[in-house]
C-alpha cells in the first residue's frame, strides 16, 4: 500500500540486516560497482502458482503473517503513525484514492475515477461510487469525506504527526446536482494536490460524531492560528471523546469499510482479523485485487526471533513474511524443504540507509567537522558501502548515490557514480581542507578558532546490535585516514530529540518512500533545519531551495524528471549525507496460495488476494467473492 505523504519521510528504527559478522577490520577498494543485477523495468515480481498439492500442505484458508512489530494504536487517525497500523487499516479501511502496486500509480477506490483537476490546478472533482456501505448498512456519503477532513485538520485531534497532510486544502463543496459529487478546493498548486486523500481511512460521521459537532465549524476556522486560543466546548467534548484510546484499542469501537474486522487482539502476541459477512465488496460484478477478501482470516503473528522464524517456516505454522532477515532468507533458500513449500524474494524498495552529517554545527557549539565538502566527501571515501552491503545483505542491497532510490527508474539519476572506498583519496581531501596529523598521535588535527581539534567525531546510533555493528564497521574503516569515531549507542526517542535539536556529528538514519511524487521540503529545505522539520543535518543551498520551491509546484512529471535529476545532482556533488544503501524486503507466501506476487510498495503484498489452492492441480477452494 502506498502512505500518505507524511510518511513518505519517516525516520525508520530497524534496518532489517542480518546477523552476520562483521569484517576484520580489511576494506576493499572494490565500492564502484553499479546496480547491473537489477532490473528496473519491472514493478513487481510475478510468481507462478504451485503445479501440486503437497501432502502435508494445509488447508485451511487462514494466513498466518508474521511480523516484528505491532501497531501502538489502531485510532482511524491518531494511530496512523507506524506502517504496523496502516498495514492493518489497508484491510479494515478503505480510501479515496490509494496504490496500485502493479503499475505504481495512483487508482480510484471509493470513488468512480480519479479527480479532474480544473487548469488553474486548484479544483479537484471527485464522485463516490454507489455501493460502499457501513457495517450499519447506511450508504458512504460526501457528509462522511467532509466529516474524515474536518477530524484530520481539527486542532484539538491528536494527529499533530499528520494534520499538515490537508494544509493546502481550504474547502470542500457539495455539489448540487449531485448528491455522491464534490470538489475539494486547493489554496495553490502543490505537487501532491492529487494524493491528498491516499491511503487515508474515510471515517463514519454517524459513528464518531453522532451530535452532529463538528459541522458547526469550518476549515477556515481551523486554519486559523488563534483559533485555539478560545474555548469551545462543544469541540472540546467532542475532541475529548475522539481521541478517546478506545477507538485505537477496543476492539468493540472499531469501525470501517474495510471487508475485514478485527476479531480479536492479543498485544506483544497476534491480532486476528475475520471476513465480513455480506461485505458490499461481495455484491460487486467484477472485484479487483483490492476489493476482494479471499482468506477466511488473516492473523498478525508477533515473532522477534529469527530462529523462531526459521522453526516455523519449517513447520509450516507461518503462511506469509516480509520480516525475515537477510542471512536467514538466504539459508532458507538453500533448503530443499523450504523451497518445496514458499515463494520467496529479495525485493527492491524506494526507502533507503544513510550516514547523516551536522553541516551545522555552530549552532549547536559542536566541533565544525563537517561545515567543509572536502571532508563530507572524504568520508564517503571511507565509508566502505559494499563491504557492509556483502556482510549484511549478502550483496542484495541497491546501491545509493544520492536522494533517489534507482527502482524509481523515471527519475533517478543513473550517470551519478558511486563513490568508492578509497583512503588514499580521502587523505588528500582531508589535507586539502587542513585536517592534518601534526603530532604523530595517527588522528588528524587541525587549529579552530585558535584551538587546536582532534578529528575525534561521535557516531549516533539506535539501540540494537546490528546498528553497533555497522556503525563499528564504519569506525574501523575511517581509522587508517586518521579519524576516530566514537560510537553512542542511544535509545530512539532520545535520539529523534538529539536529532530535532541537531546535537550530533553524525548518525545512521533511515528514510521509507514510495511511488509517488515526493515534496522534498521536509528533508532538504534549508527552512526545514530550524522549524520541527526533517532536515536535521542543515543542508541547503540557494540554488538546491529553489529548486525544491519549484518542484512542489511542478506538476508535469516530464517537467519535474530533468529538475530531480538537477537537486540529485547537487546533494551529490555536496554530499550532506553519506548515502549507503536501498535494503530489500525479504518476503516469503506459503505455495498453498495462488497470486502470491511481490511489490515494492509497502507491504510488499496483497494478503486480502491470497487464493487458497485445492489438492487438485490449482483448482480453487475460496470463492471469488
Amino acid at each position: 500500500m502506498g502512505l500518505f505523504k507524511y510518511c513518505f519521510f519517516a525516520i525508520t528504527t530497524v534496518l532489517l540486516l542480518s546477523t552476520c559478522g562483521s569484517p576484520e577490520g580489511k576494506f576493499q577498494n572494490n565500492d564502484s560497482t553499479k546496480n547491473s543485477n537489477i532490473d528496473t523495468s519491472v514493478k513487481f515480481i510475478h510468481t507462478n502458482g504451485a503445479t501440486k498439492w503437497e501432502s502435508d500442505w494445509s488447508k485451511e484458508n487462514v494466513v498466518v503473517y508474521q511480523w516484528k512489530a505491532e501497531p501502538g494504536s489502531l485510532h482511524p487517525t491518531n494511530g496512523l503513525n507506524t506502517d504496523a497500523a496502516l498495514v492493518i487499516m489497508s484491510f479494515t479501511q478503505r480510501f479515496l484514492v490509494s496504490s496500485d502496486m502493479e503499475d505504481l500509480k495512483f487508482r480510484p477506490d471509493l470513488i468512480k475515477s480519479l479527480p479532474s483537476v480544473s487548469s488553474d490546478g486548484l479544483r479537484y472533482s471527485y464522485e463516490l461510487k454507489e455501493e460502499p456501505t457501513w457495517d450499519d448498512g447506511t450508504q458512504l456519503s460526501v457528509d462522511d469525506v467532509l466529516f474524515t477532513v474536518m477530524a484530520w485538520k481539527c486542532p484539538l485531534t491528536d494527529d499533530a504527526f499528520a494534520r499538515s497532510t490537508f494544509d493546502y486544502v481550504k474547502s470542500i463543496e457539495k455539489d448540487p446536482s449531485n448528491p455522491r459529487k464534490f470538489y475539494v478546493l486547493m489554496k495553490a498548486k502543490y505537487i501532491q494536490n492529487d494524493a491528498v486523500f491516499a491511503d487515508m481511512p474515510i471515517l463514519q460521521k454517524k459513528f464518531l460524531d453522532p451530535k452532529n459537532i463538528l459541522s458547526n465549524y469550518s476549515m477556515g476556522l481551523f486554519d486559523d492560528s488563534s483559533f485555539t486560543k478560545k474555548k469551545h466546548g462543544d469541540l472540546e467534548m467532542w475532541a475529548k471523546e475522539f481521541n478517546d484510546e478506545k477507538y485505537g484499542h477496543d476492539i468493540n469501537f472499531f469501525n470501517g469499510l474495510g471487508a475485514y474486522k478485527i476479531t480479536a487482539w492479543e498485544e506483544q502476541q497476534r491480532i486476528e482479523l475475520t471476513k465480513k459477512k455480506n461485505h458490499w465488496t461481495s455484491k460487486l460484478k467484477n472485484p479487483n485485487m483490492y476489493d476482494v477478501a479471499l482468506p477466511e482470516k488473516i492473523i498478525f503473528k508477533l515473532n522477534l526471533d529469527d530462529n523462531n522464524i526459521a522453526i516455523s517456516l519449517a513447520q509450516q505454522t507461518i503462511d506469509a513474511s516480509s520480516w525475515i532477515s537477510t542471512r536467514g532468507l538466504v539459508e532458507l533458500s538453500k533448503d530443499s524443504n523450504f523451497t518445496r513449500n514458499y515463494h520467496y524474494a529479495f525485493v527492491p524498495n524506494f526507502g533507503y540507509q544513510y550516514m547523516g552529517l551536522n553541516m551545522k554545527p555552530a549552532a549547536v557549539n559542536r566541533i565544525p567537522f563537517f561545515t567543509d565538502v572536502r571532508v563530507r566527501r572524504a568520508m564517503a571515501y571511507l565509508t566502505p558501502v559494499n563491504d557492509l552491503n556483502n556482510n549484511y545483505f549478502s550483496g542484495k542491497a541497491l546501491r545509493m548515490t544520492s536522494l533517489v532510490s534507482p527502482i524509481n527508474k523515471d527519475i533517478y539519476d543513473a550517470t551519478l557514480q558511486p563513490i568508492p572506498y578509497a583512503i588514499e583519496k580521502a587523505k588528500q581531501l582531508l589535507e586539502e581542507a587542513g585536517w592534518i596529523d601534526t603530532d604523530g598521535d595517527n588522528i588528524r588535527d587541525k587549529m579552530i578558532d585558535g584551538k587546536k581539534v582532534q578529528f575525534e567525531c561521535e557516531l549516533y546510533i539506535s539501540q540494537g546490535p546490528i546498528f553497533l555493528s555497522i556503525a563499528t564497521d564504519v569506525a574501523k574503516a575511517m581509522y587508517p585516514a586518521g579519524i576516530k569515531v566514537d560510537v553512542k549507542v542511544i535509545e530512539f526517542s532520545a535520539m529523534n530529540e538529539l536529532l530535532a535539536q541537531h546535537k550530533f556529528d553524525m548518525y545512521l538514519g533511515a528514510w521509507s518512500g514510495g511511488f509517488a511524487a515526493e515534496d522534498y521540503k521536509q528533508v532538504w529545505h534549508s527552512t526545514s533545519w530550524g522549524n520541527n522539520g526533517s532536515n536535521f543535518i542543515g543542508f541547503g543551498t540557494t540554488q538546491s531551495d529553489a529548486l525544491i520551491d519549484s518542484l512542489r509546484t511542478t506538476i508535469d512529471a516530464t517537467e519535474r524528471m530533468p529538475m530531480e535529476k538537477r537537486l540529485q545532482k547537487i546533494i551529490y556533488d555536496e554530499q550532506p549525507y553519506v548515502f549507503l544503501f536501498s535494503a530489500p524486503r525479504k518476503m516469503v507466501i506459503h505455495k498453498r496460495f495462488d497470486n502470491a506476487d511481490f511489490y515494492y510498495e509497502r507491504p510488499g503484498m496483497k494478503i486480502n488476494n491470497l487464493r487458497l489452492m485445492s489438492p487438485g492441480n490449482r483448482a480453487r477452494i475460496a470463492p471469488v467473492n
